[in-house]
């Protein structure tokens, strides 16, 4: 077992060889299929590279795929071990249950908000408000578009949903209110 917490992009590919042996190239292609970096930032070219540091870390094992075997190239199959499914259980229990911060380029933006001539900071706080409309309807028509979804599915769109509705009403408000106040030189 790890003594580290395993980053974002380990948790999920582990996740995902415990759902069955796959190799490097069936981890992309699911990851796609699901939209997977909706929630989580993973590049193909990382995939074997954290595969590698699954099994040093003995999370993970692999053998060459089926017929392969005296092939040194052959693509390797990876299985979850007995201690990658403990610390897969045990790290999804915490990620589930641990709130951890996120920074927001907007909390970047409202605290160099005075370097900004107002009609500047207005227009870009406004654009960040259209983006956020943007992503909401495109979220929505990807949920829409492969339903029905798992129940767990469905909770990770709501979820990002819900984080993006709490934003716009923040962005809202914000505007409503500095637009209303005198502006410092």
């Amino acid at each position: 077992m790890p003594s580290r917490e395993l980053t974002d992009a380990e948790l999920l590919v582990l996740g995902l060889v415990a759902e069955m042996p796959r190799h490097g190239y069936d981890l992309e292609q699911v990851i796609e299929q699901r939209n997977m970096r909706e929630w989580t930032q993973i590049g193909f070219s990382s995939i074997y590279f954290v595969l590698g540091k699954l099994e040093m870390m003995k999370l993970v094992s692999a053998k060459p795929s089926a017929g392969q075997s005296r092939n040194p190239k052959a693509r390797k199959v990876y299985s979850v071990t007995r201690a990658g499914g403990r610390t897969l259980e045990r790290q999804t229990r915490s990620a589930l249950a641990t709130l951890r911060p996120t920074y927001s380029s907007a909390l970047l933006g409202m605290i160099n908000w005075p370097v900004l001539a107002r009609d500047d900071a207005l227009k870009a706080l406004s654009a960040r408000r259209n983006a956020i409309e943007a992503e909401l309807e495109r979220l929505a028509a990807i949920q829409t578009d492969q339903q029905p979804l798992p129940d767990f599915v469905e909770a990770l769109f709501d979820h990002s949903i819900g984080q993006l509705k709490a934003e716009a009403e923040w962005v809202r408000r914000t505007l409503d209110y500095m637009a209303t106040k005198p502006w410092l030189d």
